[in-house]
């Protein structure tokens, strides 16, 4: 099957046109949409009004799907969905209902981050619901040398649930489980891209919160610095959902925000699988006291 790419922006993002997800697809599509992945970050597909199945069978053409971590957040009859709302089955306000609204990579919390997720929209309100996202390589690759290199061999401190002005409309029984089962993880600044072996920063301001080896006073003036820098509108793309559109991301070299642009009287609703990826980071040797 021919596959036609047509980049979004310049930062970042294509959209792939003449595939049909509702059924399987063969060797050299997939193929196809793996190079154009890997060229540009984030991929588009519209029009694919496919049921779970579907999404999850298309998901695990480019990795292992796992049931997503967090448990209380899955679909009710597919545990590798991941139930993104801002109105639960009865139509009351939804615990997710403000999730992602912090540039992110999703899982980096984790000792093995998501390779990628693929996240359909089902319901959109009539104004705003987009989401945003960042090329980390080009981020990366406009700082200076000098700065590179001191970068380079920083580790910093990720942790789930960091935003503690979000918890409030958490349960907190499940929080405190959630962060019991996940660990803060110390992972690399700079991480290089397996497959491309490309550098791109690796740290974001709703997770990371302390560069290890520096104390407070300067792992606040670098992180700081790298969080205005790595969300600069060069290095961007926005997406406006409509419904059935799918996009696909690489969060090995992407971050992603849902922009809170939207009305919660009206349904936001989205299916998103993470792929699995190879494992990155290391959980937090606490004794050490390692973190800033």
């Amino acid at each position: 099957m021919p596959v036609d790419v047509h980049q979004l922006s310049y930062g970042l993002g294509a959209e792939i046109r003449g595939v049909d997800l509702s059924r399987p697809l063969d060797p050299d599509t997939v193929g196809a949409i793996r190079r154009a992945w890997l060229e540009h970050g984030v991929l588009l597909l519209r029009d694919q009004d496919i049921a779970p199945e579907d999404h999850i069978r298309f998901s695990r053409y480019f990795g292992p799907v796992e049931d997503y971590p967090l448990v209380h957040y899955r679909h009710p009859e597919h545990p590798e969905i991941f139930l993104l709302s801002n109105r639960d089955g009865e139509g009351r306000p939804a615990q997710t209902r403000n999730a992602g609204r912090h540039w992110h990579s999703d899982l980096s919390f984790t000792a093995r981050p998501a390779l990628g997720s693929v996240l359909r929209c089902l319901k959109i309100p009539d104004i705003g619901g987009d989401t945003i996202f960042a090329n980390q390589y080009l981020a990366y690759e406009m700082l200076s040398p000098a700065f590179r290199a001191f970068i380079d061999p920083l580790e910093a401190v990720h942790e789930l649930f960091s935003k503690t002005r979000d918890l409030k409309n958490l349960d907190q029984g499940q929080v405190r489980d959630m962060k019991k089962a996940n660990p803060r993880i110390v992972q690399p600044v700079v991480r290089v891209h397996p497959e491309t072996g490309r550098k791109a920063l690796y740290v974001s301001i709703a997770v990371t919160t302390g560069i290890v080896g520096l104390d407070e006073e300067e792992s606040d003036a670098v992180l700081g610095f790298l969080f205005a820098h790595q969300t600069q509108v060069q290095f961007t793309y926005r997406h406006r959902w409509r419904p059935n559109d799918i996009l696909m991301w690489d969060n090995r070299c992407t971050l992603h925000m849902a922009v809170p642009d939207n009305d919660h009287r009206q349904v936001r609703l989205m299916h998103r699988t993470s792929i699995s990826g190879t494992p990155c980071g290391r959980v937090l040797d606490e004794d050490r006291q390692e973190a800033a």
